[in-house]
């Protein structure tokens, strides 16, 4: 016995050499336990640190339950929360983007699961990270529902990378899927504050190695700092669509706005013999956009392809709902109007206003 508890010693000592520390990764996972805890929806069975999440969907409460589930990263904004050593909002973001990639079919979120890995585990990133993970969560009714942390330190250096699943489940036929949008339908933009989670390349070459700002920098005509402004955690439009949902106001389409803007969302959900037709000069630009697009001297149609420039989410409805999808987004606190329309066509989308 003793013999093994020594070779035991050894190996872990080793493997703790080899950059990878066993008993730290145990001792940050207890200190944010409390808030995965506080996640836990009545239809998880598993405790934390279980090998698999276990989730009881309550079948009662549909006749033909759909589940849908969606994965994405949070890319290279954590390149800038690295920069400003502060990873308190990129659980929201990585949460909130997958909420948003479910919720434009009428999905509820139901449990998320999330993988980081990082070359060092460290402290107080480990806590930040997976504690916004878990309040994010909380904030939306959802379970975390587990994770993976792999430290590899031969992999990553000292960067980290982060990805989050989310599944969620509506009923069959209250499925959103963009089929029953139709000529005279009204597009409604619903506002985003900042960058969310999309085109961080473009952004970092242009503030950072061109213009040669640091995220401390505060230049016209941003109101706040280089940093603050692109880390602003992405906006989660689900209130909005459950309000919508709940007052009965039929959603024909939802259109997400990330990789790809305003053209390539948009025509991920038009019908053929449809078309979008979208006047950018009903969505306030952020500032922070505006830079960029000035600093970089990128022209209009680049920056509506690879932004959101201004708009999180599309929304396509009866004109004769407009009031009260409207009405929905304002009152979850989500400022929107009415910024185009669809016509016949060929599942294009024309931005009017833009050079």
């Amino acid at each position: 016995m003793k013999k093994a508890k020594l070779t035991a010693q050894k190996n872990t000592s080793s493997y703790e050499k080899a950059g990878v520390n066993i008993d730290l990764a145990h001792s940050l996972l207890n200190a944010v336990k409390s808030k995965i805890s506080a996640t836990k929806r009545s239809e998880v069975l598993a405790p934390v640190g279980g090998f698999g999440g276990l989730f009881l969907l309550d079948l009662e409460k549909y006749s033909q339950p759909v589940l849908v589930s969606s994965i994405d990263g949070v890319g290279t904004k954590l390149m800038v929360a690295a920069m400003m050593q502060k990873y308190d909002s990129i659980g929201f973001d990585i949460v909130n983007h997958c909420i948003n990639d479910i919720a434009v079919q009428g999905a509820e979120p139901l449990y998320f699961m999330d993988y980081l890995g990082i070359g060092e585990l460290r402290s107080p990133l480990y806590e930040e990270v997976v504690g916004s993970i878990a309040d994010a969560c909380t904030e939306q009714g959802v379970a975390l529902l587990g994770g993976e942390t792999a430290e590899m330190p031969g992999m990553y250096g000292q960067d980290f990378d982060l990805v989050g699943c989310i599944t969620g489940v509506v009923e069959k036929e209250r499925l959103i899927t963009g089929e029953n949008i139709a000529p005279g339908h009204v597009i409604i933009g619903l506002a985003s504050n900042g960058l969310h989670t999309n085109g961080f390349s473009l952004a970092r070459k242009v503030l950072f190695e061109e213009s040669q700002h640091t995220v401390d920098s505060s230049p016209e005509p941003l109101l706040d700092t280089v940093g603050e402004a692109l880390l602003r955690p992405h906006t989660c439009y689900w209130p909005a669509i459950k309000r919508a949902l709940a007052h009965v106001v039929p959603l024909h389409g939802v259109a997400h706005i990330t990789g790809g803007g305003w053209v390539d969302n948009i025509k991920r959900v038009l019908p053929p013999d449809t078309a979008a037709v979208c006047d950018t000069t009903q969505v306030e630009v952020p500032p922070i956009m505006r830079l960029i697009q000035e600093e970089g001297t990128v022209d209009d149609r680049e920056m509506y392809r690879v932004f959101n420039m201004g708009m999180g989410m599309a929304w396509f409805v009866s004109a004769g709902e407009a009031e009260g999808a409207l009405e929905a987004c304002h009152e979850t606190g989500v400022a929107a109007k009415v910024i185009g329309e669809v016509v016949a066509g060929e599942q294009t989308v024309e931005l009017q206003g833009i050079a």
